[in-house]
């Protein structure tokens, strides 16, 4: 049995959305100078590195991510490799096996892109049309291998729209660079911070057998 650590590290200076809030970490109290512990103080986005999308990001009335179903966050998953070059629509999704799956993770050229320093702006993302061909297919729980399914110059946030609209719960942010593809079990909890759109998340994913 094998266990990949699918998060990406929170670090400061790590890439983040334009416009997020940046990663601050500080240490509040240090042995070294003379405190009872070493305690961190932590400044972030609810969107850095791997973390999960509610319904409430964009939709007013949708759900927060503290009453996400659980059992969406564990179980069975499927990793699927996507060769689009930027876009991902129904085209790029044929052929590929995303029927049938509640919890798809798409591997895509992104993973690469975490190696590199600050945020870069030529990630693959999923269009309007290719999310809508994941809701019709029965997808519950979708992660992509970079900060969001949106391209960077979209208009309105149409993936977004279509899949929160469907009640699905995005994994953004994930590194997917040393995984197969293929099935495996998920284990993906965020944090549960009450009434928020979002949450920083540990994913991991272990192979069945």
């Amino acid at each position: 049995m094998t266990l990949y650590d699918i998060s990406v590290p929170i670090r400061e200076g790590m890439p983040v959305w334009p416009g997020d809030p940046e990663v601050r970490i500080r240490r509040a109290l240090a042995l070294a100078r003379g405190d009872p512990a070493n305690v961190s103080a932590l400044s972030l986005g609810a969107h850095t590195g791997t973390h999960l999308d509610a319904p409430y990001h964009f939709l007013e009335d949708g759900v927060p991510i503290d009453q996400i179903p659980l059992d969406l966050c564990v179980g069975e998953a499927r990793v699927v490799e996507v060769p689009a070059p930027v876009a991902i629509g129904p085209a790029a999704l044929e052929g590929l096996p995303v029927g049938g799956c509640v919890r798809l993770l798409l591997k895509t050229r992104n993973s690469s892109l975490w190696r590199r320093e600050g945020f870069q702006e030529d990630f693959v993302f999923l269009t309007a049309e290719g999310a809508a061909s994941l809701v019709a297919a029965g997808v519950r729980l979708l992660g992509i291998d970079y900060l969001s399914v949106e391209g960077y110059r979209a208009v309105g946030a149409p993936a977004h729209l279509t899949l929160l609209r469907a009640g699905m719960f995005l994994l953004e942010g994930i590194d997917l660079g040393a995984v197969p593809p293929g099935d495996y079990e998920l284990l993906c909890l965020p944090l549960r911070v009450t009434g928020a759109e979002g949450a920083p998340a540990r994913a991991l994913l272990r192979t069945l057998r």
